[in-house]
């Protein structure tokens, strides 16, 4: 993939200032755009956009193709007419800097339901773009609007514990039960549509202000999903429903006896028989919604860690081949060039980083990793390379200040080390990192808004293992000052983010 040399902010739209309670796509959006135009940044990168469910991840959710309701906007809503401010008055008083999901998703679902009541009854102006949607993209939308139907139906309950009949889809029951809940159905057809008409009016501002998104692919799916209950063949399941193996990594320095993801894995030979259909709908879809897609995990294309699925532990898998080369070539004939970041991080080995280097796909650089235990040395600055992306850190880590902090308490050393290679003895080291990585040869620098505004602990996205409390944190407008805005400006001129254009001589 060919980079041009610039500098982006990562920021999931949840974690966007709103009246309610959550980030959505809204004003808001708009105005974060216009943010980042005037700090010169030329990327906006986001986690996966698709409907969360248990813990309120954006990597495990119950579609890899749907749209999170929770985005979708109330005032866009109002002025398409589907709501009335009267509808959103009694929404009561939600913390502007932290997530309450447990409030907000019922709270949210009862205007979702009211417009699309409103809908039903006053659809002629959007009528013929929802027909237009629902043809095309009826592949993946009958499945997860029919699977999320029966899901509320049975109050949630994971689909294998439905009715045998609709849960494996035996005979005719997918059009008994798509007849018998069909309201439901259009319902979530008609979130699926207000989803998509919203996000690609957000997209659309990004370009038009020179601005691409960065999207998210984590490789593996869930399994309470609509991709493997429609699709049951292609993944690691038996016949009851049951588990054979799921995804993880083995034993190592972090854990003595792995992490134990637990999601289904891919029968890679049966997907390679139909020339790997699914997959190229899913980089289809998600390259219609973004510009770029980071792929999670990518090492899995090369080969997966493969777990017994009664296993309690991770310490008895295996590794196993995956036809990574193959997929990404059919992919390639299909769609074109493919705009793909690989996520390298983890357990890379030369055949990893072959079929990386195959595609050409920059990898990625993580700075705390440079400092961090162990020092690795591919992340430090002087080593990256031009076909990267670097990061001062991810969503799975501490922020920078919480990271540096926490080394100085402990006494580990590193802080004074990064320190010396920085050569900065100041009291913001989160700067000194951000400054390390703008000046890098990496063509792509993507910074976590949290180290912008170079919070602590308390604003970290993620704790990898801890159960709630995780996704929550967003910002408010008076975090951003037109010295944070300059200062961001003048770095990207300095560090070339994107090159000065070459004068032209006679």
């Amino acid at each position: 993939m060919e980079l041009v040399r610039s500098a982006g902010i990562l920021l999931h739209p949840t974690s966007l200032p709103s009246p309610y309670g959550i980030g959505d796509l809204g004003h808001d959006a708009f105005k974060f755009i216009d943010f980042l135009k005037d700090a010169g940044q030329r990327l906006w990168q986001v986690f996966p956009l698709g409907p969360t469910g248990y813990g309120d991840s954006p990597y495990q959710c119950f579609s890899a193709f749907a749209g999170n309701p929770l985005l979708i906007s109330p005032d866009l809503l109002i002025e398409d007419g589907l709501l009335s401010q009267d509808d959103v008055k009694d929404k009561g008083s939600f913390n502007p800097s932290s997530i309450d999901f447990g409030a907000i998703i019922g709270w949210k679902k009862i205007l979702l339901q009211i417009a699309y009541k409103n809908f039903k009854k006053n659809n002629s102006s959007f009528i013929n773009d929802y027909d237009s949607f629902c043809a095309n993209n009826t592949k993946w939308l009958d499945d997860f609007a029919l699977f999320m139907a029966c899901k509320e139906y049975h109050d949630g309950i994971v689909w294998s514990e439905w009715e045998r009949e609709i849960a494996f889809r035996e005979g005719e029951a997918v059009t008994k039960w798509t007849k018998k809940l069909s309201d439901d159905v259009s319902y979530h057809k008609f979130i699926q549509f207000i989803f998509n008409k919203q996000w690609k009016a957000v997209v659309r501002y990004a370009h038009s202000h020179n601005i691409k998104v960065i999207g998210d692919i984590p490789i593996f799916i869930a399994y309470d999903s609509s991709d493997l209950w429609a699709n049951r063949s292609q993944f690691t399941v038996n016949d009851e429903g049951k588990l054979e193996t799921v995804a993880g990594v083995p034993p190592d320095y972090f854990s003595e006896t792995g992490q134990l993801w637990g999601n289904p894995l891919y029968k890679w030979d049966v997907m390679e028989k139909d020339d790997f259909a699914w997959w190229t709908q899913r980089f289809s879809k998600i390259f219609e919604l973004v510009d770029i897609a980071r792929v999670d995990h990518f090492r899995g294309f090369e080969a997966y860690y493969s777990i017994p699925g009664d296993a309690e532990t991770a310490m008895h898998g295996e590794w196993i081949k995956a036809p990574g080369e193959k997929l990404f070539n059919v992919i390639r004939e299909k769609l074109g060039k493919l705009p793909i970041i690989a996520e390298d991080l983890g357990i890379i080995t030369k055949e990893v980083e072959a079929l990386r280097d195959k595609f050409e796909f920059p990898g990625i650089k993580i700075l705390q990793f440079a400092f961090g235990e162990g020092n690795e040395e591919k992340f430090l600055p002087h080593n990256h390379v031009k076909n990267c992306v670097v990061h001062t850190g991810s969503h799975d880590n501490d922020t920078t200040r919480g990271f540096f902090e926490k080394e100085k308490e402990i006494g580990s050393g590193i802080y004074e080390w990064a320190q010396e290679y920085l050569n900065y003895y100041g009291d913001d080291m989160c700067f000194a990192s951000i400054k390390a990585a703008y000046a890098s040869v990496a063509d792509i620098v993507v910074i976590p808004l949290q180290d912008v505004f170079n919070l602590g602990t308390e604003a970290r996205m993620n704790f990898p293992g801890k159960l709630g409390g995780n996704w929550a944190w967003r910002f408010t407008w008076d975090q951003i000052n037109d010295d944070l805005v300059k200062t961001y400006k003048r770095m990207t001129e300095m560090y070339e983010r994107p090159p000065k254009k070459k004068k032209k001589t006679n």
